[in-house]
């Protein structure tokens, strides 16, 4: 009797253990699963750069690193204070993140600045080796990758024209301490001068600038282009309404401030260039070296017309344009 208890005893226990063990015989234990901490810091706040956050998180989303389960955001906004901005990235680093996604040239450069170790992704910035983030687009060798809204002029000033017929000079304002305006600015002067356009600049560092800085200008241009410059489109009230006191169209980098008085723009979709951003991050997180990858761009231009503005201005908006592109009622 006491053999066969003994025997029952030990089938139990031997039963016991294969139920905690898997096929090898190794124990079976939960893993936990990784939450990765990202840090989102963001210039200024306006539609573009917002649109550009919404495509990056969608993107994650979209290859299983969703808001609050695989992935916790930490969303910075530095409003355009450059102080702000730095801190952003120094409290980014202190804290440890996983990644970073810095969405504009001055907040991709406080990241960069702050670290050279944790992975960078960036968006919304227009030449990231000038603003010497990356060593080239092809292969960045560095802790940063993403994406670049480098605006088509060409195709912008060849829009304006064939809106415009009569333009003769165009002007633009820009805040001289972006590099990424700068940049937009000398190759606003290419591209002019291929088409016979005169260009007159005025360069500011401040929004208390804006007002004077656009009234010196105004009066001796036949329209105003505004690039892709945080300062700028962080004051687009201002512009616009002096401009169209003069009856002076205003041309635009990106769409996403069109519905504030842009006649026009031709540039890249902001959602998408996030959303492309985010694709890259996915696979960061999945062990790609940042190092290895580099700085992608959209290649398709969107074209979006305001048509109330060109109403306004007696524009008539030449029908092989208007067919290809969205029309803003």
């Amino acid at each position: 009797m006491i053999k066969k208890i003994v025997g029952v005893l030990t089938s139990a226990v031997l039963i016991a253990s294969l139920v905690g063990c898997g096929a090898s015989g190794v124990s079976e234990t939960k893993v936990e699963e990784k939450q990765y901490q990202i840090g989102i810091t963001q210039i200024v706040e306006h539609p573009a750069l917002d649109a550009s956050k919404d495509g990056f998180i969608d993107a994650l989303a979209s290859k299983g690193y969703e808001a609050g389960g695989k992935v916790v955001y930490d969303e910075q906004n530095a409003q355009g204070d450059m102080g702000t901005n730095q801190l952003i990235a120094s409290n980014f680093v202190n804290d440890k993140k996983d990644m970073i996604f810095a969405i504009s040239t001055p907040s991709a450069q406080a990241a960069y600045n702050a670290t050279k170790d944790t992975p960078i992704m960036i968006t919304a910035v227009t030449d990231a080796v000038e603003a010497k983030l990356v060593e080239s687009n092809e292969k960045s060798n560095t802790n940063v990758a993403g994406t670049s809204d480098m605006s088509p002029v060409d195709v912008q000033l060849d829009l304006a024209m064939k809106m415009l017929p009569e333009a003769k000079t165009v002007g633009v304002l820009y805040n001289t301490s972006e590099v990424n305006s700068t940049i937009q600015v000398e190759i606003l002067k290419e591209e002019a001068a291929k088409v016979g356009l005169e260009v007159v600049e005025k360069g500011v560092t401040a929004t208390t600038e804006i007002p004077d800085g656009i009234n010196s200008i105004i009066a001796d241009v036949d329209f105003l282009y505004v690039p892709t410059d945080n300062l700028m489109v962080a004051s687009l009230p201002i512009l616009v309404d002096v401009a169209n006191k003069n009856k002076v169209a205003v041309i635009g980098a990106e769409d996403n401030s069109l519905e504030k008085g842009y006649l026009l723009t031709a540039g890249v979709d902001y959602y998408n260039l996030g959303y492309q951003t985010g694709l890259m991050a996915a696979e960061v997180l999945e062990g790609k070296e940042v190092s290895e990858m580099g700085v992608d761009t959209l290649k398709e231009t969107k074209i979006v017309i305001n048509q109330n503005v060109a109403d306004q201005l007696g524009v008539t908006i030449p029908e092989d344009i208007a067919a290809k592109a969205e029309i803003l009622k």
